[in-house]
């Protein structure tokens, strides 16, 4: 928020959390499998910086968790946040009876998996800052922490105005959750990657593998078992390698749930929905039905690939929970866990099929784009302050620009974002501190030229005085961009 307040410079006290004294354990846990290579690779640059001791603190005002024995500190919101997570599992605990606790997974001894799936704009907190908190309050450290990247919509970042800052709730009022459980599913690998959300696909895909493949498969069969046999199953399989066959794809497709190779699992499970279409568009039950002949065959197959439809639910079920649940009540068992897949249903008696998805239409998800455009506050109206209000040629000439060069720049102890830069302006030389240090390297800027503000008054900062200023355009951090001159200008040229 911009105002006319002019900051104010304090003193005052930290408390700091000395991150170094966990470097080995810290460097030993980040290179032993818990987190993924890349992100490991990333952390070494921390290491050779060399860690050092983590501020933990903040003055009031501020939200969060008062220091105890001060009356104006706080923790930083990055060392309390996290015990939000001991928090939820005992919170959990005490909803189920106490049949688990705090120790069952935190404790220095637990033989429990812990991990944490984050986004890769937290990596830090959650590999370094937090598993050194946890060690020092003797704590375990997480099995794992496995980092994702960001989600895009339609090759974009979210976007209130175009509609694509899409909240769950939003969502949920025009699309079911399985839908897009299955699209992120479908995208995901154990990387770092950015996903994108890319509507024309969502349709495409969802309405192709869920509806066309998957569901597809009980719509065919149950029909017959209902109509034709009593609602009772076979009381053998008709082809039993072909059960077999998906049975022993489990292993491979747990090994790729275990790894986070979401999307090379759906892959593989979708390959065996397509083996399953293919059985029943050969066999045709719809053909035998019509001769009384064939009628019986029509059990068996139907049989078929309603437990070939059941393996592949017991595949789904980590990212369709909702549709497994419902398949359960199909074929009137209990919840179906991964060993489930080894033994057939056979002259068991199935439910009435109810549709399990529907297909994904193109005017629902325009409805959550224009809900989510609808929902976006309104911009507020930008006001006119000396920055955007117009001004004279006189007042524009007042401003001083002057061609310099720089031929001195050194990083500022103590500022992440500060470098000093001393600039030749032809007729003097003058010391700038400027804060582009998150664009540019100190050694790259030696030689260049720049556009300075010459007639700005020295300004007194913590670091020394600042003789003037650097054009330059950008959002900051590592978007920066100086403003220099075409080849030919030399230092201390006036720019009109």
């Amino acid at each position: 928020m911009l105002s006319d307040t002019p900051p104010v410079q304090k003193e005052s006290e930290h408390y700091f959390f000395r991150l170094g004294a966990f470097e080995k354990s810290l460097q030993e846990w980040t290179t032993a499998g818990h987190v993924d290579a890349g992100v490991a690779l990333k952390l070494q640059e921390w290491f050779e910086a060399g860690l050092r001791d983590w501020d933990i603190s903040r003055d009031a005002p501020y939200f969060g968790f008062r220091i105890p024995g001060t009356r104006d500190k706080f923790f930083y919101v990055w060392l309390d946040a996290p015990v939000g997570y001991m928090a939820s599992l005992v919170n959990l605990a005490e909803q189920r009876g106490g049949d688990i606790s705090l120790d069952d997974y935190f404790a220095a001894d637990a033989t429990s998996e812990l991990y944490h799936f984050i986004g890769k704009d937290i990596a830090y907190f959650h590999t370094l800052f937090w598993p050194a908190v946890l060690e020092g309050a003797g704590f375990r450290k997480p099995s794992g922490v496995f980092v994702h990247g960001f989600l895009t919509v339609n090759g974009q970042k979210m976007s209130k105005s175009r509609g694509t800052f899409i909240s769950g709730a939003t969502y949920l009022d025009h699309l079911g959750p399985e839908h897009l459980r299955y699209y992120y599913a479908a995208k995901l690998g154990p990387g770092t990657e950015d996903i994108d959300l890319s509507f024309e696909d969502f349709i495409a895909r969802t309405n192709s593998d869920l509806v066309g493949k998957f569901v597809n498969i009980a719509s065919r069969c149950s029909g017959f078992i209902t109509k034709q046999f009593d609602s009772r199953l076979a009381e053998q399989l008709e082809d039993e390698a072909l059960y077999a066959e998906f049975v022993a794809a489990g292993p491979r497709i747990a090994e790729l749930y275990e790894s986070r190779e979401y999307s090379r699992a759906m892959r593989e499970i979708m390959k065996l929905a397509d083996r399953a279409n293919q059985y029943i568009d050969e066999r045709k039950p719809w053909v035998l039905a019509r001769d009384e002949s064939t009628r019986s065959e029509v059990q068996d197959v139907c049989t078929q690939g309603l437990n070939l439809f059941r393996v592949l639910t017991i595949y789904l079920k980590p990212v369709l929970p909702a549709v497994a649940e419902a398949v359960e009540t199909l074929f009137s068992e209990g919840p179906m866990n991964w060993q489930s897949r080894e033994t057939p249903l056979l002259g068991s008696e199935i439910g009435r099929f109810v549709p399990l998805l529907t297909r994904v239409e193109e005017n629902a998800v325009n409805a959550v784009i224009e809900a989510s455009r609808v929902n976006a506050p309104e911009p507020r109206p930008k006001p006119e302050t000396e920055e955007t209000a117009m001004i004279s040629i006189d007042d524009f000439l007042k401003v001083d620009l002057r061609i310099a060069t720089v031929i001195e720049a050194i990083n500022v102890d103590g500022a992440d974002k500060l470098l000093r830069l001393t600039v030749d302006l032809g007729d003097e030389k003058r010391t700038v501190l400027s804060g582009i240090r998150t664009a540019y390297a100190a050694d790259e800027l030696v030689g260049r030229q720049v556009v300075v503000v010459a007639n700005l008054e020295p300004r007194k900062m913590r670091f020394g005085v600042s003789q003037g200023m650097l054009l330059a355009a950008g959002a900051g951090d590592k978007e920066i961009f100086l403003i220099g001159p075409d080849a030919g200008a030399t230092p201390g040229m006036r720019v009109r």
